[in-house]
């Protein structure tokens, strides 16, 4: 099950806006925004519904996605970032605790031959 997705835009402020007005109707806003000092790679905001963020977009390479995979266990994100490096992926982060989206996040992030990035997390 796809656990959110997200995309680099060229200019961050300008797609936040268009992004928190395009989607109100839907019920969908701003649930988390990330930031270098916090952690993440880039700023970073999440939209989504009942405090789970599930669409992502950040200061990036508009043309690279990142989709994430939910897990049931650490143990399934470690053997996903096993399975990918082997598989020929390239490290874009080892599985681990990442605290800045949430003290139980934890997930493992691969650049797939493409330079797609590749996640799966465990929210437990």
């Amino acid at each position: 099950m796809l656990d959110h997705l997200g995309f680099g835009v060229s200019d961050y402020a300008r797609s936040k806006t268009f992004y928190e007005k395009a989607l109100a109707p839907l019920g969908i806003g701003v649930v988390m925004e990330v930031t270098p000092a916090q952690g993440a790679e880039h700023d970073a905001v999440g939209f989504g519904k009942d405090g789970k963020p599930f669409f992502w977009f950040g200061r990036g390479d508009a043309a690279r996605v990142h989709v994430a995979f939910a897990t049931q266990s650490r143990a399934e994100v470690d053997a996903f970032y096993r399975a990918a490096i082997a598989a020929g992926g390239k490290d874009n982060g080892a599985p681990g605790l990442r605290p800045h989206y949430h003290a139980n996040y934890y997930g493992a992030f691969v650049l797939d031959p493409d330079g797609n990035n590749i996640e799966a997390v465990c929210h437990r």
